[in-house]
């Protein structure tokens, strides 16, 4: 690596301060801190002050396991330095940490698929808007990208290097990059689940029994040892086994409508939707004209659901009477077309994620399709979205090639958090972008040379 290194040195130069100014023009004029920039502020603020893991309720403490407390973690770090609520200097921090990022998935590209594969990827890396646009926010998502890509590394050349003894090495990198992932987000430990089933897989093609148990079990150690204390604590403080955050992020005795989830994820398709009706309830209107055609099967379920808006919107609250009877309308359409509701819809879902064009965290309209109301933002979310299909496009002509080694690791990967992002009532684009360090090495390796060695 260090002689790649001082080999391509301009290059590597050249697009780190590319990637830098890219970078610093979306924290300069895109800046975005969302509601979970506040939730993540709120509980590292009172961690520093008061040495608690709360949230602000009518300005008292209330004890809370809604977030993971890596984030929160991160945000006491940078300002117990910088100051309390320094968001800039946060961003600042990702963005370098992002830089980063660049190095890794580059030599996780380099381990697998060569040299110029490498250059490419880092190119790729560096100019990447998504990853930069979400730089310039207060939100997990530079974070979970830097160790997935951390892990996926650790995986790759511990791999290459289990006869050798730096084997352990580099699968306690692994270990310790997937811990931090799974502190950071509840879906972290997909990757987990990832690599030990591509260990599993090893082990019955390679027969190489003892040390590839052995890194699976380091892994799986290092890997959950972050959770640990935060279950020890979550059952001192709720008397509850949680060792993740809640799917619905629901406090214990908070009551979640799962009913109208469950309702929800009957019709739901794209990011708009989550827009203009999930991230309503409860305390905002719902609009059922922004409803799709595909919510409604028929004239009585449609007055029905009329109905049930009607109800909603005089208080704006969810009870579990008003729930049950969404839950209700779910079942009679799941039972109406269960191939929609279990292939259809979810393969809809993750398609949206896959293929937006990601300007959910940009001062654009989200309906960048609408070119009559919003030229100028409708033609840069059709770029946008332009770049993000060639970028999977050349993923999936990198990987169809087979020229990218271990590289079921990182197909796994891929497939088993589509599998589960599929199961989500909020098809949020961001969930996927974790995945993105394998698609630039998928797609870096397209370029590599034929005869190349890695």
């Amino acid at each position: 690596m260090r002689a790649w290194l001082r080999q391509h040195a301009i290059f590597l130069l050249v697009f780190t301060l590319a990637g830098l100014a890219l970078r610093l023009v979306f924290l300069w004029k895109f800046r975005f801190l969302a509601g979970d920039s506040f939730i993540y502020g709120d509980l590292a603020r009172n961690w520093m002050q008061h040495h608690a893991y709360a949230m602000t309720e009518d300005g008292a403490l209330a004890p809370t396991l809604i977030r993971l407390p890596g984030y929160p973690l991160f945000l006491v770090a940078i300002w117990s330095i910088f100051g309390i609520e320094h968001y800039t200097a946060v961003m600042v921090a990702q963005i370098l940490l992002d830089l980063g990022t660049c190095f890794v998935v580059a030599e996780v590209a380099r381990e697998t698929a060569g040299g110029r594969a490498a250059r490419i990827a880092f190119a790729l890396c560096a100019l990447c808007v998504f990853f930069a646009n979400y730089d310039a926010t207060a939100l997990t998502e530079p974070l979970a990208i830097f160790f997935a890509a951390l892990a996926l590394l650790g995986a790759v050349k511990g791999l290459d290097r289990l006869r050798e003894q730096r084997w352990v090495t580099w699968w306690t990198v692994c270990g310790l990059a997937t811990g931090a992932g799974v502190i950071l987000r509840p879906d972290g430990g997909i990757l987990l689940a990832a690599i030990g089933l591509y260990l599993l897989l090893w082990t019955i093609r390679q027969g190489d029994v003892r040390r590839v148990v052995a890194a699976g079990l380091l892994v799986a150690a290092l890997g959950l040892a972050p959770l640990v204390p935060w279950t020890i604590r979550n059952h001192r403080v709720f008397g509850q086994f949680q060792p993740l955050a809640p799917r619905y992020a629901n406090n214990p005795n908070e009551y979640a409508p799962t009913g109208f989830y469950s309702w929800v994820r009957t019709w739901i398709v794209d990011y708009i939707s989550v827009e203009d009706i999930f991230w309503h309830v409860p305390g905002e209107e719902l609009d059922a004209s922004k409803l799709p055609a595909r919510a409604i099967d028929s004239e009585p379920q449609r007055l029905q659901t009329l109905r049930l808006f009607e109800t909603y919107n005089q208080s704006l609250k969810m009870p579990p009477e008003l729930d049950t009877q969404f839950r209700a309308l779910a079942e009679q359409r799941i039972a109406a077309n269960r191939l929609r509701y279990y292939l259809w819809l979810p393969l809809l879902r993750v398609a949206d994620m896959w293929l937006r064009p990601r300007t959910e965290a940009l001062p654009l309209n989200s309906r960048w399709w609408e070119f009559r109301d919003d030229p100028r933002g409708s033609a840069i979310g059709t770029a946008l979205g332009a770049a993000n299909l060639a970028l999977i496009v050349l993923a999936i002509v990198g990987a169809v090639r087979g020229q990218v080694r271990f590289a079921g690791i990182m197909l796994l990967w891929i497939v088993l958090r589509s599998a589960f992002l599929s199961t989500l009532e909020n098809p949020e684009p961001r969930y996927v972008l974790e995945c993105y360090p394998a698609v630039l090495v998928f797609a870096a390796a397209v370029f590599r040379r034929n005869n190349q060695t890695p």
